[in-house]
């Protein structure tokens, strides 16, 4: 005979309705409790039934979104996800994993206690294996994809490296043939991808980067203020930066401020992803659009696709960039 409720209240010191209204997210109830009934949930390898859980279609109406922590910058992304989950009846519940194998544990807990459908994920440090092995296990899940990982699972990405040729463009349409990088972490797919494509248009333009023109960065302001100050102290001549993302790209604009250089005139700067930061620097940031609206929407679109098992659901979703021209770039005519 199969675990029951009852076998889980048991389990966990507490009635059975009280597993009834932690498996259907129902009445306020203590984290202690709610942790309990979970615990035990997993303990006992008890999966719920749609009607154990009142549900008659199967179904909670509620989408998982794990995010880093909730520091993260891409309020974009989760407003349009809000958005198109509440026109489609859905609500959203936000998981972090700041708290390390803890927190896995918990989201492992959560999805056994089928407290969601589905799960939206920008992926956290080191979670991709975890999150991997739960979609493997049947869970709807979908990677917002903003380092190239390319899962084994759906996903929403962006042309990362046609950005870095945007940028190359850009910046050669404007006569500036020396071009200093300062890269995200290495190991992520987008920092190779937008590198790509970046050095390959100067290639095509007949023009060869001095390997010392490339400093790999960490995507932190800080770092990018310090690698810039470098550069110019060992004498890297340059007359353009393009940062792999727009903090990169403001701390370059900070030392270039420092070293009584004027933008755009003597240095051109641009960035990638067009976050708010972006439109307040000064001058105003040149950027390459990672469209994260447009992601959260399809990631979420994408997501009840799978969720109701639709045919037509699509494997993947890639969501182009554009280039957004600001003061960092051109001067401003004044008429």
């Amino acid at each position: 005979m199969g675990v029951t409720i009852a076998d889980v209240a048991a389990r966990a010191g507490v009635s059975k309705t009280t597993v009834s209204r932690v498996l259907n997210a129902k009445g306020e109830i203590s984290e202690d409790t709610v942790l309990k009934v979970r615990e035990a949930i997993s303990d006992l390898g008890y999966v719920p039934s749609a009607g154990a859980v009142g549900l008659a279609r199967g179904t909670t109406q509620m989408i998982g979104m794990l995010v880093p922590d909730m520091a993260w910058v891409w309020a974009g992304i989760v407003q349009a996800v809000v958005e198109t989950l509440e026109a489609e009846g859905f609500g959203l519940r936000m998981l972090t994993v700041s708290g390390g194998e803890e927190s896995l544990r918990r989201l492992g807990l959560q999805v056994a206690a089928k407290s969601f459908d589905g799960l939206l994920v920008i992926e956290p440090e080191g979670a991709l294996g975890a999150i991997t092995e739960l979609h493997e296990a049947g869970l709807p899940v979908v990677l917002i994809d903003d380092r190239f990982q390319r899962p084994g699972f759906p996903y929403v990405a962006t042309t990362n490296r046609e950005g870095g040729e945007q940028a190359a463009r850009h910046l050669l349409d404007l006569g500036r043939r020396r071009p200093l990088v300062v890269t995200g972490p290495e190991e992520y797919g987008c920092t190779q991808e937008r590198l790509g494509g970046f050095v390959d248009v100067y290639a095509q333009a007949g023009i060869e980067l001095d390997p010392r023109s490339i400093i790999g960065g960490d995507f932190l302001f800080d770092t990018a203020r310090s690698a810039v100050a470098g550069a110019l102290a060992d004498g890297v001549e340059f007359d353009a930066v393009f940062g792999h993302n727009d903090p990169s790209a403001a701390g370059v604009l900070a030392a270039l401020h420092e070293a009584g250089l004027k933008i755009p005139q003597d240095v051109a700067v641009v960035g990638f992803d067009d976050v708010e930061l972006a439109s307040y620097t000064y001058p105003a940031l040149t950027t390459i659009r990672q469209p994260m609206r447009e992601m959260g929407e399809a990631a979420a679109r994408l997501l009840l696709d799978h969720v109701r098992r639709s045919p037509e659901a699509a494997s993947s979703r890639i969501v182009p960039t554009s280039l957004v021209v600001r003061g960092s770039t051109l001067e401003p005519s004044w008429n």
